[in-house]
């Protein structure tokens, strides 16, 4: 299908829908998400399940990209990680944080990164609310901006985080 097209986002939908590797998946839209938990004593499958998505993306004529995969380890008892996964031929860059659908996540599972990245963004757009303001923006189209703009980006998925913050990270988050 043509990029723009009527039936592009539903045809790849349903091409993507036919992704089914043996681990846990997590999908939404274009990103793909696989999970496997190890115990202790475990070896890691995971190369096997890349291989296995790789295979069935070619088999409907889709390409992995290399560039844009990463693999986490997230861990507190394991000292020695399991090798790092190929795609195709290249090592996939391990890495300590990955931005997964808006929420920074990091592999120690604290939530310092993902305030950090809303703090900045948040205080950006906080900038333009003072512009407006100067601009003589009237209290509504104020507060209409800070609820449209502003407040979206330091709430966005605060479930999945709001209860594991730190004190000081929950200040800094409500002095913005």
């Amino acid at each position: 299908m043509p990029q723009r097209s009527y039936l592009g986002p539903l045809t790849f939908v349903i091409m993507i829908d036919a992704l089914h590797p043996t681990c846990m998946t997590h999908k939404f839209v274009d990103d793909t998400t696989m999970t496997e938990i190890l115990h202790r004593s475990d070896t890691s499958c995971m190369q096997s399940f890349v291989d296995e998505l790789v295979q069935q993306a070619t088999d409907i004529a889709m390409l992995v990209n290399s560039r844009k995969t990463k693999e986490m380890f997230i861990s507190s008892i394991l000292r020695d990680p399991p090798s790092p996964v190929s795609l195709s031929g290249e090592v996939v860059e391990r890495v300590a944080t990955f931005k997964l659908l808006g929420v920074h996540v990091s592999n120690d599972l604290k939530w310092a990164q993902h305030i950090h990245a809303i703090s900045r963004k948040g205080a950006s757009r906080l900038y333009f609310l003072k512009q407006l303001k100067r601009a003589g923006a009237g209290t509504d189209d104020l507060l209409h901006f800070y609820c449209a703009v502003i407040r979206p980006v330091l709430e966005y998925a605060c479930p999945v985080w709001h209860s594991s913050l730190t004190i000081a990270q929950s200040k800094t988050l409500e002095s913005l």
